[in-house]
């Protein structure tokens, strides 16, 4: 039984009373900057690009998800 529950721990990333596997040794204070940043980071790049550049760039990308194969 301890070996099965160490398997379903690790398959869903914490133990069985919701702590993580590993202690997050992360700083809060980066994660937030990261996190505003990837917010923001699409809307800032599509208002540097001229409106052509982001027709070419929407066409490119229907034509990726439409390709067959």
């Amino acid at each position: 039984m301890q070996i099965a529950r160490e398997v379903v721990e690790k398959a869903i990333g914490e133990h069985m009373d919701g702590t993580p596997l590993e202690p997050d040794t992360r700083d809060p204070h980066f994660v937030a900057l990261g996190s505003k940043g990837g917010k923001k980071g699409g809307k800032a790049r599509a208002r540097g690009l001229s409106p052509e550049r982001r027709s070419a760039i929407a066409k490119k990308a229907a034509k990726a998800r439409w390709k067959k194969g």
